[in-house]
This record gives structure tokens, C-alpha cells and sequence, in this order.
């Protein structure tokens, strides 16, 4: 696929969510310019990680322009679901914030993952420009999403699936 560079000003809609079994989810990030989705694949650590930068940029923001509105991260947990059709861009390499003061925007760049034989400048980036709202409720919403997978063992600190796990730290045994 050739090089995209695309900025959808602005996103009437953003979302994370996932799909799939605990252990076997898949997570995509979907942003809407009108009624149109564009979906891209993303890591769970990407978007545990994402959370935290949108929590720290947004109070960076609040601390530079203490004259902004406070913003507002309420969400409906049935608008925040992935809507169909779930038909990924590409799947996400890396993931950036921006902001611009001018239009009170934030910008989440998502870049493509760079596949075997491919070049830095032949990776795809799409530049979803939002609304603080939209990133706070994205956060929260995430936050909620990351946290119905597998329960995290309290020995070693690793997911533990349904039927068990063999804990290092029990030396093996099954809990």
C-alpha cells in the first residue's frame, strides 16, 4: 500500500475498544469524520500507554492555559463501543500527541507499524484532530476497556487464564 498522510479536522467521534476473548482481544482505535470510520490496530500497552499521555498532556495543557475550560470526559459506554464495519487502515506503530493552541485541538498521529522490507518514509500517518472532551472521554473509556481482560496474578503479576496458571513464583504450581 502506498504512503498515506491524511488529518481527519476534525474527528466527530474517537473511540478505543476491543474485541475478542480476554487473552485473545484485539484492540483498534476508530475516529469518525461524519459517518465514516477509519479504524487502525493497536497494542494494549499502546493504549495503556496512550492513557497516561493524554492524562499528563491534557494537565500540561490546563497548566499553560489555566484560561481554557475544564474539560469535560463524560461518556455513553454504548457510543464509546467499536461500531462495524471493523476494517483496520493498518495497524499502528507508534502514537503521538499533539496540541494546537490556535483551535484548542489535540492531535493523536498514529503512524503505521514499519512491516519487514519496508522504509521510515514509506509508513502511513493519519492525524485524528480532537477535542480535549473527546481525548479525556477516550481516556477514562480506555482505562475501563484495559481492565476487563484477565485477571493479573498477585505473585508474579502475570494475566492468569481462566482454567489457571503456572506461577513462577509458586515455583510452577497451579493457582
Amino acid at each position: 500500500m502506498p504512503r498515506q498522510e491524511t488529518d481527519l479536522n476534525p474527528v466527530s467521534h474517537i473511540t478505543i475498544d476491543a474485541i475478542g476473548k480476554p487473552g485473545q482481544r484485539v484492540f483498534y482505535i476508530q475516529a469518525f469524520q461524519g459517518d465514516t470510520p477509519t479504524t487502525f490496530i493497536v497494542e494494549k500497552i499502546q493504549v495503556q500507554t496512550l492513557v497516561i499521555g493524554i492524562m499528563q498532556f491534557l494537565e500540561e495543557i490546563r497548566t499553560r492555559h489555566p484560561e481554557l475550560a475544564e474539560a469535560d470526559g463524560d461518556y455513553d459506554e454504548d457510543r464509546m463501543r467499536i461500531t462495524p464495519p471493523v476494517d483496520p487502515l493498518f495497524r499502528a506503530g507508534e502514537l503521538g500527541l499533539a496540541y494546537d493552541e490556535t483551535v484548542d485541538l489535540m492531535v493523536l498521529a498514529v503512524r503505521e507499524i514499519l512491516l519487514s522490507g519496508m522504509e521510515e518514509e514509506d509508513a502511513s500517518e493519519v492525524r485524528l484532530w480532537c477535542r480535549r472532551e473527546q481525548l479525556l472521554a477516550l481516556a477514562r473509556w480506555a482505562t475501563e476497556v484495559t481492565e476487563h481482560g484477565r485477571p493479573i496474578c498477585p505473585q508474579c503479576g502475570e494475566p492468569m487464564e481462566p482454567e489457571g496458571h503456572f506461577c513462577p513464583k509458586k515455583n510452577g504450581h497451579k493457582h
